[in-house]
């Protein structure tokens, strides 16, 4: 019986330990495809940031007319919020499961060979390169590449690691490797079987909500928002809500949240996911810094906006894809073996499409949609490829 059928006196039973593992670890086809929207939606943000100028980038264009910036922005902002928190709540579902069928070793071993090698990789060889052939295509550079790198490119272009959207594969590389570390040191206590419980009411929800926007509003008193630790490249003003949700997913595990989610609570948030982006009003101003941080009242709504539409898109995109898209066909399976590759690559293949077509005049937008058009299916198309190259089973 599921959960939104149950009846009161079911929902109050308490499943046994092994009845909640096989409920959580079974395939779940929705999270799968909810990856790949993310993955596709992270593509769509960077190509954005190219044709409507928001935020920071290797190469940008575009006519800076008002639609554009304000579309761009507004679509940008509202991506921010939430796609990266998302992607690291489901990313930290799996990870309980995972480490306790393989123990602390296998599990460490699996997470820096999958998270590890790609980002070593791509921000010690791919990054390096793909700046090098940039600036000797667009500023005629002619140092030698053995003297580029090391040295010339980490002074001044690149971090140390986690250069690009890797940061993202750095940030849960790290989030496991802290996992690893608090099971090791907990593993002395009692074991507690595990327990399904109600998801949790839509008033604790908002409550935390608006605790996370209190504590980000406090640290960006410090560090507002487009501050960036360089050598790791990593936007930690962003990082109250990336660690809350990251949280959130590891007890979402255990408790079997995911499967457990009330219909009315999923149609709740989903709503009050769909109306937040429409008060976003900070892109028609021209001056948006007040917004950052600082002791301004622009900066703690700032806050409770986000906070509250990250909440709202997790819990409203779980329901909606659990709803209603809990199943695959061919195309969607072949996409959701291949969202990880098409990640880690997207960066390099929508940035030379972009420079490919510079000089194609066409309204900034229009360029976009039709840009995108390209990129997407090419994306995964060669993510298909590399993955049938040989040792790139493992990592890929």
């Amino acid at each position: 019986m599921s959960p939104e059928t149950a009846t009161p006196a079911a929902s109050r039973r308490t499943p046994a330990a092994s009845d909640v593992q096989s409920k959580a670890t079974s395939r779940l086809l929705f999270v799968d495809n909810l990856r790949v929207f993310l993955t596709i939606l992270v593509l769509l943000h960077h190509l954005m940031i190219i044709y409507a100028g928001t935020g920071g980038f290797y190469y940008k264009e575009g006519r800076q007319d008002f639609i554009t910036s304000a579309l761009g922005g507004w679509f940008c902002q509202v991506n921010q919020a939430y796609f990266m928190g998302l992607f690291l709540l489901i990313s930290a579902y799996f990870v309980p499961g995972s480490y306790d069928r393989k123990g602390a070793g296998r599990f460490l071993k699996d997470r820096l060979i999958r998270l590890g090698i790609p980002l070593a990789v791509y921000s010690w060889i791919i990054d390096p390169l793909f700046v090098y052939v940039g600036l000797a295509l667009s500023e005629g550079l002619s140092m030698p590449l053995w003297r580029f790198f090391p040295a010339e490119y980490f002074r001044e272009y690149g971090p140390l690691i986690g250069a690009g959207p890797l940061w993202f594969i750095e940030t849960l590389l790290i989030f496991s490797l802290v996992y690893v570390l608090w099971r090791l040191l907990t593993r002395t206590r009692p074991a507690q079987p595990a327990v399904e419980t109600r998801f949790p009411g839509s008033g604790f929800i908002a409550l935390f909500a608006l605790l996370l926007a209190l504590v980000a509003f406090v640290v960006r008193l410090w560090l507002p928002l487009g501050w960036n630790f360089e050598s790791l490249n990593l936007q930690l003003p962003f990082f109250v809500l990336y660690i809350a949700l990251f949280g959130f997913g590891l007890i979402a595990y255990r408790r079997n949240w995911f499967l457990g989610l009330p219909e009315a609570t999923g149609r709740l948030w989903l709503g009050i996911a769909v109306l937040l982006p429409l008060m976003l009003a900070a892109n028609a101003i021209p001056d948006d810094s007040p917004f950052t941080g600082g002791w301004r009242w622009e900066a703690i709504a700032h806050a409770l906006w986000e906070s509250f539409l990250c909440f709202g898109m997790c819990i409203g995109l779980v329901y909606l894809f659990r709803r209603y898209l809990d199943h695959q066909g061919g195309l969607a399976h072949f996409l959701s073996r291949n969202a990880y590759t098409a990640y880690l690559i997207h960066e390099v293949v929508i940035i030379a499409l972009a420079y490919a077509v510079r000089d194609v005049a066409l309204y900034p937008l229009l360029k976009w949609g039709l840009v995108a058009l390209v990129a997407v299916p090419l994306c995964f198309g060669l993510s298909s490829l590399i993955r049938k190259l040989p040792y790139t089973d493992r990592a890929l």
